[in-house]
């Protein structure tokens, strides 16, 4: 707490140092809206920081002057001399304070009361002046000016540049071994000062989150509310302005989610919820972004209700319900909007998320918003890291070339082999690296570049939070470490840029946003709640199917477990053979199952169906899409392809029992080396040619002679004697004739096939 207590100080002190001009502005010209802000937002933090320091004499006083500022600033009340003078006394009286709690020294609360007096309408009571106070203690660390670091840190950055400039003329030119030393104890240097140089900016993000655990328990208990608060990514480091800047702003959105967002155990109990909130802050690196999110398990926002609001404040309801999903979401930054009808210590006034936008803005960020109306929102402020230098791996697509930071990467395969496959599921393009299936997204097509769509080169694995997915490229062309800088705020807003950078090759180039690309494709990774010890509740699974038009017309799904890949083949290729339908493909047969005739079609396109070695096929009319589907299903009343129904927005859709289908249509894989059956004899070729293919549907490896030292688990001969020496008990006679009457030479009917078959398995120690 010591540490959070210097940092307010020391904000406090600068604060008021900048807000000193302001004051005075405000003074001849009270209706300058643009310092009232300045100054409303310096009461409204120092309000909030007073909170969770214990500060009650500071907070009492920014309460007041901020519930003044307040009604100024929604036309309530007309700033005059006397409301300025007074504003200006709890100002100066809170900067008395700050320096009196830096010193250690007390100060009389005297006057205090008149001075909040004085803000009254109508009140002709002038604060009085306090007393100064002790001069401040010396500085326990040198402050340094922000233009300083930059220009620090933009010469090393130069310095890499040149550094890497001069590696690739040396690599290109020949060099002594002499100079390429030289150059490895330059490099080594640099690197040593880069990292030197970029520490005096960055710090953990964990000084920005260490009051929070604080914050959330005084919130919610003043709430009467049960919030767990779970932080994560308290590691990952940040420029020490952006810290600064980005305090006030998380407090503000943490504080509204538990007010505004998350429900009181009782309401929580009637909407089927635990009756502990969950609230998850987390921090991440996005290239050359920090991406901070504030995640709650609420009630969610609710837009009809963010438009009554305004609607009731004087906008247009027919413009508000024609604005797209996501500018109405953007609705809860407007200025004056509040969804509390009574005013509290914590909220009410329409304030905070319009500061938090525009303090976010103010540093070149950025806020998304995704909400689940009943199951909570996610905000994700996104925060550049000014200058860095990151290891990157440059790729390229057509003529661009692009930066993807190394610590995203995976690995990088080259489409060939049969390793590497790239499929359609429906719409979806699937890449398969090694049994291991991701989905696929072309950048060029990402990027509207032209000739994209065409068969990818060469595949990036990117991770993500939440998954991987495959990034098809033209090309890997180099690994460097570059100098990002933030680029210009319309590429930022794309979302697939995370900055740019100019390598030694002197043409600028972008850095890719992984995440941003995945969210611009539309790829969605689920994340794994926490699950309480003492609280255990049963979740309804969901699982991805495939949506499909059978040839029948009815609309099916399918397992996407199973589907090994889907496949136009000619219609030529399937036929009815050996009583059942059977596709010929990739130099095989496989079994075929077919809801319909396929009918006139030229080309049919077939679901490969596969369970470890087994795989049949599945002829369709079309793919449609892939959804998630509940486990939940209703089943079918007599065994059969159908296994039952789930309901799909609606609608009853009919699920493939894909068991049936490997048990009625699946072929026999035997795992076991099949037992040998030697045909010898006089009437081998008889039994070659009639015999062989029964033997074999039957489970046997059948052979006319065997190497050196293999012994036939059977022997079939139409002669008295076999030619092989093996126990007679392994022999199995055939005979021409059948008996009319009893024969007890222990010879079978050659045309009794079940009586061969039983006979054949007695002997090889077959059931």
């Amino acid at each position: 707490m010591d540490d959070l207590l210097q940092e307010f100080i020391a904000e406090t002190r600068e604060t008021l140092a900048a807000l000193s001009g302001e004051i005075v502005a405000w003074e001849s010209d009270p209706s300058d809206r643009q310092r009232l802000d300045a100054i409303f937002r310096f009461v409204h933090t120092v309000k909030g920081s007073c909170g969770f320091l214990d500060l009650p004499r500071l907070a009492r006083l920014s309460h007041a002057a901020e519930d003044v500022l307040a009604g100024v600033r929604d036309g309530a009340r007309v700033p005059d001399t006397r409301l300025v003078n007074a504003v200006l006394a709890i100002v100066d009286r809170i900067g008395e304070l700050v320096e009196a709690i830096d010193a250690g020294m007390s100060l009389d609360d005297s006057g205090e009361d008149v001075l909040i007096a004085a803000l009254a309408e109508g009140s002709d009571l002038v604060g009085p002046a306090s007393a100064l106070v002790a001069q401040r203690q010396p500085a326990r660390s040198v402050r340094l000016s922000v233009d300083l670091l930059d220009r620090m840190m933009s010469g090393m950055s130069d310095m890499v540049l040149a550094r890497n400039e001069l590696a690739r003329r040396l690599r290109d030119d020949g060099a002594d071994p002499t100079v390429e030393a030289a150059l490895e104890r330059l490099s080594l240097t640099v690197a040593e000062m880069r990292d030197t140089v970029t520490r005096t900016r960055m710090q953990k993000v964990e000084t920005l989150f260490s009051a929070l655990p604080r914050i959330v328990r005084d919130t919610a208990a003043d709430l009467g509310k049960a919030v767990v608060l779970t932080i994560e990514g308290s590691d990952v480091e940040l420029d020490r302005e952006m810290i600064e800047m980005m305090r006030d702003p998380l407090v503000h959105m943490v504080r509204n989610s538990i007010d505004h967002g998350l429900e009181t155990p009782a309401e929580r109990t009637i909407a089927g919820k635990r009756e502990n909130c969950r609230l998850t802050v987390s921090a991440r690196q996005s290239g050359n972004q920090i991406i901070i999110s504030i995640t709650d398990d609420g009630r969610g926002i609710d837009v009809e209700r963010l438009i009554a609001k305004l609607v009731a404040a004087g906008r247009s309801e027919r413009e508000l319900r024609a604005l797209s999903a996501k500018a109405k979401l953007d609705l809860v930054f407007q200025a004056g909007l509040s969804t509390k009808d009574e005013v509290t210590g914590i909220s009410g006034r329409g304030v905070g998320m319009d500061v938090v936008r525009a303090n976010i803005e103010q540093i070149g960020g950025r806020i998304e918003i995704d909400n689940s109306l009943g199951r909570g929102v996610r905000f994700a402020i996104h925060v550049p890291l000014t200058l860095s230098i990151i290891s990157t791996i440059v790729v390229g697509v057509g003529e661009q070339r692009f930066a993807v930071s190394r610590q995203a990467i995976e690995e990088i395969v080259t489409v060939r082999g049969q390793q590497i496959r790239i499929d359609m599921l429906g719409d979806t393009a699937a890449a398969t690296v090694r049994e291991r299936r991701m989905p696929l997204i072309d950048l060029g097509s990402v990027m509207g570049l032209p000739g994209s769509g065409a068969a990818p080169a060469m595949l990036v694995i990117v991770g993500v939070v939440g998954g991987s997915y495959a990034l098809a490229v033209d090309s890997v062309l180099d690994h460097e470490e570059l100098v990002i800088k933030p680029a210009a705020p319309a590429v930022m807003a794309t979302g697939i840029y995370a900055g740019q950078t100019l390598p030694d090759s002197g043409l600028p180039m972008l850095l890719l946003d992984c995440a941003g690309i995945a969210a611009v494709a539309g790829l969605e990774f689920s994340r794994e709640e926490p699950v309480e010890d003492d609280a255990v509740e049963a979740t309804t699974d969901a699982m991805s199917a495939l949506l499909f038009d059978d040839l029948d017309g009815v609309r099916r799904l399918v397992p996407l477990e199973v589907i090994d890949r889907i496949e136009p083949v000619p219609a030529h290729s399937i036929r009815f053979a050996a009583g059942r339908l059977r596709l010929s493909i990739d130099g095989r047969i496989v079994p075929l199952a077919a809801m319909a005739e396929v009918g006139d079609r030229a080309i049919v396109s077939v679901l490969r169906l596969r369970d470890g070695p087994i795989e049949i096929a599945y002829a369709i009319g079309e793919a449609l899409d892939i959804v998630s589907v509940p486990s939940t299903i209703v089943a079918a009343r007599e065994p059969g392809p159908v296994a039952g129904v789930v309901g799909i927005d609606g609608d009853q859709i009919e699920m493939l029992d894909v068991h049936w289908l490997f048990a009625t249509h699946g072929d026999d894989v035997r795992h076991e080396a099949p037992p040998v059956c030697l045909i010898e004899g006089s009437g081998s070729a008889w039994m070659t040619t009639f015999l062989k293919p029964a033997l074999e549907g039957a489970g046997y490896r059948v052979a006319t002679s065997l190497p050196a030292g293999e012994r036939p688990a059977v022997v079939l001969t139409m002669d008295p004697e076999p030619a092989v020496t093996v126990p007679d008990s392994a022999v199995v006679r055939l005979r021409h004739d059948r008996p009319l009457g009893g024969r007890d030479d222990h010879s079978i009917y050659r045309y009794d096939r079940p009586g061969l078959l039983a006979a054949l398995a007695e002997r090889a120690g077959r059931r």
